[in-house]
């Protein structure tokens, strides 16, 4: 009975090694550094200074206290947690590599365990140099949030998990021929994010899809609390309840997708 417990435990140990493969997948390839830190990079100088030029021509977005890049970080530590989680599953895709792992002692939750955890070492690595050229740039201290930033952060990357799972499993279905929704599913949801305007501004029918979105409460979140200064809590909350069942939902969806991968043989193919 104990060796049958121990068998079904999960192993931090095999985690640790995923993880030491994609560390050492990501610190041999300077250009993958390269990109995780050029992009946020542009994103913040281009936006910025957009914001310096809005700021001087009219007095609403200096009173709201940079909620323009505030914006623009938040959504990063969006769309760069999607993207550091599907990376680092297609690095298994393009090595063909990934038939391998799931015969192996590896168990699905482990893989993607491994797979969030590089999600965050990704993100720091891109948005942390982010946020140090907006205070140096645009005197704009991301930090000086303060403790509402932990509700932003971990909601926008229970999002971005539950995003990279799914569109893992699509990935991993239809090989890939199906990589492009790695790239561009999460910039379709941006309009409906509301990433860098009011909910109230779009059409009273499309208010009720982006509410179904954590990432909507988030933003609105953000601006209640830079222009306000108002942390509201219901929000975050509302968009908590939304991420775990988007998570578990994803979760199933990548076993049944996997099961099915195994049943028609695309698990060991992998390609277009």
């Amino acid at each position: 009975m104990s060796e049958i417990t121990v068998h079904r435990a999960i192993s931090w140990h095999r985690i640790q090694a995923m993880v030491l493969r994609y560390w050492y997948l990501l610190m041999s390839s300077w250009p993958r550094l390269l990109e995780l830190i050029y992009w946020p990079a542009l994103q913040i100088i281009t936006w910025g200074f957009l914001q310096n030029y809005i700021a001087q021509n009219d007095n609403f977005f200096a009173r709201a206290g940079g909620t323009l890049i505030g914006a623009v970080i938040l959504w990063d530590i969006l769309f760069r947690g999607q993207l550091g989680f599907s990376i680092s599953f297609l690095e298994e895709m393009w090595a063909r590599n990934l038939g391998n792992l799931m015969m192996s002692p590896l168990k699905p939750i482990e893989f993607l365990i491994s797979l969030m955890i590089m999600s965050l070492i990704r993100l720091a690595i891109g948005v942390i140099p982010m946020t140090l050229l907006a205070l140096f740039f645009f005197d704009f201290n991301f930090f000086a949030i303060g403790l509402p930033l932990i509700a932003f952060f971990c909601n926008l990357i229970f999002t971005s998990w539950a995003i990279g799972i799914f569109v893992s499993g699509l990935v991993l279905r239809n090989g890939l021929g199906a990589e492009s929704i790695v790239w561009t599913l999460m910039f379709g949801l941006m309009p409906l994010a509301c990433v860098y305007y009011p909910v109230s501004v779009l059409p009273g029918w499309l208010q009720w899809i982006a509410w179904t979105l954590p990432p909507t409460y988030v933003f609105e979140g953000m601006r209640a609390l830079l222009i306000n200064q108002t942390f509201r809590s219901d929000l975050m909350v509302w968009s908590l309840a939304i991420n775990v069942m988007l998570l578990i939902a994803s979760f199933a969806i990548f076993l049944a997708l996997l099961r099915s991968a195994k049943r028609v043989g695309s698990l060991l193919g992998g390609g277009e």
